[in-house]
């Protein structure tokens, strides 16, 4: 990631030989992280931390900001070209490059200061924004322009989440940091498209786009001066500073970062744990529309069928995260993880609009079993190199989910929808369960958190 003083160049306080081991100095004033206990931590305390407090609302700032323009560029794209595939392509490009910037762009999380790489990362999807509001842009350079943010997306994300160990320590405020950042996301997406909505109704999708630009800007300027300055988290050539990190390829970095996380038996399972459940949950919310359409539900029915996933889901994992403690949710993992997919069986049956509600809510509570996987990935992944392995884990979920969707939509073609939507809740179940076997079986020595 470049910056304006150049990739790989540093200030002082990051060319010391120990500066990746010693932590910033506190300011008067500043705290030093949530308070602990032995049943772990609080939501309320994770909030008592001022830098992540910062992060918090720049997230929620940029997240709202999005979903809005996802909106707004889709009603562009399709008033510009009446085209449903183009409108439908605004989509698929938010989630399509996620691989790219993930295999190919992940060492920048690790090689660069965290704030820099956020900062950077926002401001570069501002200007794509921005980019897209000026008239007469043609529609193939909307697509291209939608595709830089989503290539650069999965290193953002796990810069943050790299970011959160440092903020809040790496324990159980780390998981409930977490939990916060994807109800966020999740409460995000319902009210975006609700404002979205409600915004394009009064101005025009432009107008909308700017306001989008400006909400990443924002975000940029929060995580600019609300959080503090850290060293590039990775030691380059064995021990020698960032500032020689320059000399290794970032390409050849982060394929050398995957190749080692994949060679861990431990890392390449719990990631496998992260991407399977979700690919196969999101099946049958791909095929919610066609699914309203044979119901005779109008776009109202179809709106309140997709958000019953994510209502689920904050209210199951605000629940998980307040009531129970670290060793609980741990126990919860792996039995959640794999029935998460149970519920969608119902749709073999074809019900009725309030029980194919029921069956979204009650898959969307699946999503509990981050808490204790969250903790369990943090403890595996060796420090240098987190961020790397935050950035793969969101950019193979991201993908796993995507591939989800199109196989879903594929089979669908040929196979009445509701026998799509059933089968995929059972396999999922088979395949979650061979998944967490083998994470069972990586389970060593007294470091391993409890399974």
């Amino acid at each position: 990631m470049s910056t304006p003083s150049g990739p790989g160049t540093t200030g002082p306080a990051e060319s010391r030989p120990d500066a990746h081991a010693s932590r910033p100095e506190l300011a008067p004033g500043d705290d030093q992280g949530p308070p602990r206990g032995p049943g772990g931590v609080g939501y309320g305390a994770v909030f008592a931390v001022r830098e992540f407090r910062a992060v918090f609302a720049a997230h929620l700032v940029s997240m709202l900001g999005e979903v809005v323009g996802q909106l707004a560029l889709s009603v562009l794209v399709f008033r510009l070209t009446g085209s449903p595939l183009l409108s439908a392509l605004t989509f698929a490009t938010s989630m399509l490059p996620y691989v790219i910037g993930g295999a190919l762009l992940s060492s920048v999380a690790d090689r660069f200061p965290a704030r820099r790489v956020l900062v950077v990362c926002d401001l570069v999807h501002a200007g794509c924004v921005a980019a897209m509001v000026v008239p007469g842009m043609p529609v193939a350079a909307l697509l291209a322009l939608r595709c830089v943010p989503a290539a650069i997306s999965p290193v953002f994300s796990g810069t943050r989440s790299a970011t959160l160990g440092d903020i809040l320590g790496e324990g159980d405020a780390f998981v409930l940091g977490r939990s916060v950042i994807r109800i966020t996301a999740q409460t995000a997406q319902l009210a975006g498209f609700g404002v979205g909505g409600l915004l394009l109704a009064a101005v025009s999708p432009r107008a909308a786009l700017a306001l989008t630009a400006a909400a990443l800007v924002g975000s940029a300027l929060v995580l600019r001066f609300g959080t503090r300055r850290r060293p590039a988290r990775q030691m380059a050539g064995g021990g020698a500073p960032p500032a020689t990190a320059g000399r290794c390829p970032l390409l050849g970095d982060s394929l050398s970062g995957m190749r080692r996380l994949f060679a861990d038996r431990r890392i390449r399972a719990l990631m496998l744990l992260s991407w399977v459940p979700p690919m196969f949950v999101v099946m049958p919310e791909a095929l919610l529309t066609p699914y309203s359409d044979g119901l005779g539900l109008g776009s109202v029915g179809l709106g309140l069928l997709m958000c019953g996933m994510p209502v689920g889901a904050v209210v199951s994992e605000a629940l998980v995260g307040s009531l129970l403690g670290p060793r609980a949710r741990a126990r919860l993992t792996l039995p959640v993880g794999v029935l998460a997919m149970l519920p969608a069986l119902g749709y073999a049956v074809r019900p009725s609009f309030g029980w194919a509600l029921a069956l979204q809510m009650l898959t969307g509570c699946g999503i509990a079993y981050s808490l204790g996987l969250d903790q369990w990935f943090l403890a595996a992944v060796p420090d240098e190199l987190r961020g790397r392995a935050m950035t793969v884990l969101t950019a193979g979920l991201m993908t796993a989910q995507g591939f989800g969707m199109a196989v879903s939509g594929a089979v669908a073609e040929f196979v009445p929808v509701h026998v799509v939507a059933a089968t995929a809740a059972g396999c999922g179940a088979l395949c979650s369960l061979l998944v967490a076997l083998e994470v069972r079986r990586t389970v060593s020595g007294p470091a391993r958190p409890e399974v």
